[in-house]
């Protein structure tokens, strides 16, 4: 292999080499708590609303490297509404989440046509949605705690798949899971390389197709295997999975997510291409708005609860995530996969120092300078390219 190659795969895989010398350095100092079944059950329990919110994000700085910095006052507002309608007002749950998400989509609306149709710069327009809404959210909840949840709510997102095997202390569907989604990583990847070959494009050595299989493969069956040995698959997994999959397959497979690519790698050249540039800003703040309403049902079924502190610095969580996992700083380019790496890199900084008792403003510093060196990485390398 060549020196352009391998540094061509060191440029592509950064991010996660970086997250598995982070995951070994965290499994030593913690004399391997990291990787017990409990502590990764709680990694995507206490993280699954980074994985929403940050695919959303990644559209958002798509666009041009903007952002919503609004995404926690919204997920703080739709919780506080949708625990007054299920708690203090009895409506019933389906159509709470249903309520909850038009609200969201309306807040989405709402901010992106002033970004898209009346060009107010996105910073200054969530921004005040940020202050809006965390108002409205102290309002409605008028200052208090709302608590508990209805039980039919919390086992929406709380609860675990059961395990059709009955294994006793071993849930086995868990695992059968896993094999599966391994098996079907493996074939989709092979079947996309022959496509590729018949159309007569390139393709990576299939050495390289090979291993990359082996290891997805084995990172899927080991993430079972020790769910398997907690509790099983824990619902919100599945929220996370059918997210990341739709936004994986819009933002690479349909006309609509190659739209967001072309708007922040030059929006003037994808509006003489014929793109509507303001319908792509539209969409992706709309889409931003519905996917922090999400973000809001899974808050509150994992607090139990809708407080006015909620979704306290979750717009910085989202924000570091996509640049983390590779997205642009100046937009145009970044992808799902790399956004949900960030989002675990993130979750998994954050468990390990939590477990070895670091102090929290630590925690801060660390995960600033982790921020920092993605985008310093990033701008360089754009600088070396040129």
């Amino acid at each position: 292999m060549d020196k352009a190659k391998v540094s061509t795969f060191f440029k592509k895989y950064t991010m996660v080499i970086v997250l598995v010398i982070v995951m070994l350095l965290f499994t030593w100092q913690t004399g391997g708590k990291l990787l017990l079944p409990q502590n990764i059950n709680n990694l995507i329990l206490q993280n699954a609303y980074v994985f929403v919110l940050a695919t959303g994000m990644l559209l958002c700085i798509l666009t041009g490297g903007n952002i919503d910095l609004s995404v926690g006052s919204v997920v703080c507002f739709v919780g506080a509404v949708g625990a007054t309608l299920m708690v203090k007002n009895n409506v019933n749950v389906f159509l709470s989440i249903v309520i909850m998400l038009a609200v969201g989509l309306l807040i989405g609306i709402w901010q992106g046509f002033w970004i898209a149709y009346r060009r107010i710069p996105p910073f200054i327009v969530t921004l005040a949605g940020m202050l809006m809404f965390r108002g409205m959210s102290n309002i409605v909840l008028q200052g208090y705690t709302i608590a508990p949840m209805p039980q039919g709510y919390l086992n929406l997102f709380n609860s675990y798949i059961v395990d059709f095997f009955q294994g006793d202390g071993f849930n086995i569907t868990s695992l059968v899971v896993g094999i599966l989604a391994a098996a079907i990583y493996t074939i989709s990847r092979f079947r996309q390389r022959f496509q590729r070959l018949k159309k007569g494009y390139d393709v990576d050595n299939i050495g390289t197709d090979i291993l990359r299989c082996v290891v997805m493969s084995a990172v899927m069956i080991a993430l079972m295997w020790r769910l398997a040995m907690y509790k099983g698959i824990p619902n919100i997994l599945l929220w996370i999975g059918i997210i990341v999959l739709i936004y994986a397959y819009i933002t690479s497979k349909t006309t609509v997510g190659r739209h967001f690519y072309a708007v922040g790698g030059n929006e003037k050249a994808a509006k003489l291409s014929g793109i509507n540039t303001n319908r792509v800003y539209f969409l992706a703040y709309a889409n931003m708005g519905l996917l922090a309403a999400v973000a809001a049902m899974v808050t509150i079924a994992r607090l139990n609860s809708a407080n006015p502190t909620a979704g306290d610095s979750y717009e910085m969580d989202a924000i570091g995530s996509c640049f983390i996992g590779g997205a642009s700083a100046y937009g145009g380019s970044g992808t799902i996969p790399g956004v949900i790496i960030g989002a675990t890199l993130m979750g998994v900084i954050n468990l390990g120092m939590s477990i070895m008792g670091i102090d929290a403003n630590w925690q801060k510093v660390v995960k600033g300078l982790v921020l920092l060196a993605a985008v310093i990485f990033d701008v360089e390398s754009k600088k070396n390219s040129r």
